[in-house]
């Protein structure tokens, strides 16, 4: 859970000028009739800030993350401020209520649902009497979250391979980690169970179909993310043998180069600054479960490395198109969110 004073700062600010900001806002907001034409808060009274629900989830996430991991910075005692904000009874009843009404079932489905179980996994593992506050807070809605995911996992035929918002392995990854968590057995059954069914038989990736313009995900290492924590070590340093199986070659060494965003002042443009970012964590989480004699071990370290330096580098405050969000992905790499270790 190392993170530097200077970086840690950076981005605590960052995540506290966006946590509380109403506006712009960009609303998914199911309407059954003119009634429902409100206001963000009124709709979605904890998180209704950060430009997006989602982006709303993963800043408490990560005011949460910054405050367990840096207890004496100056930026702690208003971090946890605004988080107990938030986290109240009466806000995330009005969440509950917003979630579980008719029509909603796919609300942010998968990506902010996972995030929304990763920020109850932050607040379980915090031994502090405020996160403790904010644990029996989430309990209804974890378990909506959970529930919605464990309803729509047997019946999709298909892993989504995207590289934004709708990709499967990234949240199941999020969604594990929870489950592990939590102590919630047959929910991790069921993603362990969904995540072979729909990636163990996958070899010679296409990778050079990466990335696509406005991912902010890696396909392919999302996936092999994701596998990291279902399978053995043995039998994953195979399996990622055939899904990379020249990784030392041009067209690994292409995809592995980290990018460039043309425009940070526009919101898709803005997602190569965090692929940089998610493929960086991805790239470790991924080393730390191959053997040491592995061949991809060393290209993957590398690039690894390379991203994490171009996606820090890359995570601004200059636009708030990623400024919202962007710092929450710095977060989770340089904390080692993810990694075995940081269990």
């Amino acid at each position: 859970m190392t993170i530097g004073e200077a970086d840690a700062a950076r981005f605590a600010e960052m995540a506290l000028a966006a946590v509380h900001r109403e506006y712009p806002y960009h609303l998914v907001h199911l309407m059954r009739d003119a009634s429902e034409s409100r206001a963000p808060r009124e709709l979605t009274p904890a998180f209704f800030g950060s430009f997006d629900w989602h982006s709303s989830v993963h800043t408490h996430w990560a005011l949460v993350r910054l405050a367990r991991c840096c207890p004496a910075a100056a930026f702690t005692a208003r971090a946890h401020a605004a988080v107990a904000e938030s986290l109240t009874p009466g806000r995330i009843g009005g969440e509950v209520a917003y979630l579980g009404a008719a029509g909603r079932e796919g609300f942010e489905r998968p990506y902010g649902l996972a995030w929304l179980l990763q920020l109850g996994a932050e607040v379980r593992e915090w031994e502090d009497a405020d996160a403790r506050r904010w644990r029996e807070t989430l309990v209804p809605l974890e378990a909506l979250a959970a529930t919605r995911l464990a309803d729509w996992l047997p019946k999709l035929r298909w892993p989504v391979r995207g590289g934004e918002h709708g990709q499967t392995a990234f949240a199941l990854g999020l969604a594990l980690d929870w489950a592990r968590a939590a102590g919630e057995a047959a929910f991790a059954r069921l993603i362990e169970g969904r995540a072979r069914d729909f990636y163990a038989a996958d070899r010679a990736a296409p990778i050079d179909y990466e990335p696509s313009g406005h991912d902010f995900l890696s396909p392919v290492l999302g996936e092999a993310d994701l596998m990291r924590r279902v399978m053995p070590a043995r039998e994953f340093g195979d399996w990622f043998a055939r899904l990379i199986p020249d990784p030392n070659g041009e067209a690994a060494r292409r995809w592995l180069t980290p990018v460039v965003s043309t425009d940070r002042s526009d919101g898709k443009l803005a997602h190569l600054d965090g692929l940089n970012l998610s493929r960086a964590w991805m790239l470790e989480g991924i080393a730390s479960a191959l053997p040491a004699d592995h061949a991809a071990r060393t290209p993957v370290v590398h690039a690894a490395r390379r991203h994490r330096e171009s996606g820090v580098a890359g995570a601004t405050g200059e636009h708030y198109a990623g400024s919202h969000w962007l710092g929450t992905f710095a977060v989770y790499l340089l904390t080692g969110r993810g990694l075995p270790t940081a269990a």
